[in-house]
């Protein structure tokens, strides 16, 4: 059916509002790339998505034991998602982040070809991505935009299924990992809105001359030849000093969330996942697998690094905790000031130092 020319297409607002991402071409692509992932028995599906549900309130519980994060707030179930159902909302969650980037000036016909592009590498990144990812804390998805935390049921099962533990086990322990993003979120009050408006920045500080890309070529091509598939050292080589500067903080940022919810994921231990440290070994091992294509689209895509951000956040709360334990460890949370830094993630000493 054609549509009435007074209604406006996805491209046509993204064009009239100067947006870089054609969000419905993305949305669209990502569903139609993505596809369903594996069967399982009606029963077991059922049974699957009742506990995932229940669970994420159950691992919070839990999260707030061993963080001491939280404390009074309601405890909410997750949304549990199939692929397609994750991919709309990430891309959804991708839009509402990036609304506020004031971005260069381009022509309308550019920004028409520049968005449908976008959308079309945004979509078949999603589809990518939504065959792998577990869950997902978007705090800026839902209804109202307050936050939504996704399980997805058929990666859970399909995971489960590839490393050969419980099901139960494995359900609740991906929870834990997802309810400490929720919390971190929920329980510091200027988490959102900082992280949001470094995403603003990042994206506003886009520097558009081809010149000063084309000076850094020799550096690029010489920082691809030794990264080792380390996408970043080539991301960083694109940006000035100020986009720079912005994307140290976020990144720092992220591998702090991400090392947090690993450490918590496992501090809460046996008693509550009696088979953690199978879990834990068998999917580091799953993190690094994957056969020659699958490792070089991970590393093109930056999903080594974020493979990386786990380990070095993750050794940063280890250490800290030791030495402060867990109350310690929360002064990261008192204000932005308080966060780590990208040098002080691989010398936590000098957080300490700085800090305590």
């Amino acid at each position: 059916m054609r549509q009435s020319t007074d209604a406006a297409t996805p491209a046509e607002i993204a064009t009239d509002r100067g947006l870089p991402v054609d969000w419905g071409l993305a949305r669209r692509t990502a569903v139609r790339l993505i596809g369903s992932g594996p069967e399982a028995e009606p029963a077991q599906a059922v049974d699957l998505v009742t506990r995932l549900r229940s669970d994420a309130a159950v691992a919070e519980g839990h999260v707030r034991e061993v963080t001491g994060l939280g404390l009074g707030l309601p405890l909410l179930p997750a949304d549990v998602v199939d692929r397609p159902g994750w991919a709309g909302a990430a891309i959804a969650g991708m839009a509402a982040l990036t609304a506020d980037a004031q971005l260069p000036a381009v022509s309308k016909v550019g920004r028409a070809v520049t968005a449908r592009a976008a959308g079309l590498q945004v979509g078949g990144l999603v589809a990518y991505l939504g065959g792998r990812v577990l869950g997902q804390y978007d705090p800026f998805g839902g209804p109202d935009g307050d936050g939504r935390l996704l399980l997805v049921a058929p990666n859970v099962h399909a995971a489960q299924t590839a490393l050969g533990v419980s099901s139960t086990d494995f359900g609740l322990w991906v929870c834990l990992h997802e309810a400490t993003h929720r919390l971190q979120f929920t329980a510091v009050p200027w988490l959102r809105d900082f992280f949001s408006s470094e995403v603003a920045s990042l994206l506003s500080a886009v520097q558009p001359e081809r010149s000063a890309i084309a000076e850094r070529l020799p550096d690029m091509v010489r920082a691809l030849r030794e990264s080792r598939g380390d996408s970043l050292a080539v991301i960083e080589l694109l940006q000035g000093p100020e986009q720079r500067a912005v994307l140290d903080r976020l990144l720092a940022l992220t591998t702090l969330l991400e090392g947090h919810a690993d450490h918590v994921m496992d501090a809460v231990g046996p008693d509550v996942v009696p088979s953690v440290a199978t879990i834990r070994s068998r999917f580091t091992q799953r993190r690094r697998g994957g056969g020659v294509i699958d490792r070089l689209l991970r590393a093109l895509l930056g999903v080594e690094a974020k493979i990386r951000q786990y380990a070095v956040g993750s050794a940063f709360t280890d250490h800290v905790v030791l030495a402060v334990g867990m109350e310690g460890f929360n002064r990261v949370w008192e204000s932005p000031e308080t966060l780590p830094s990208r040098a002080e993630l691989a010398d936590p000493g000098a957080w300490l130092r700085r800090v305590h």
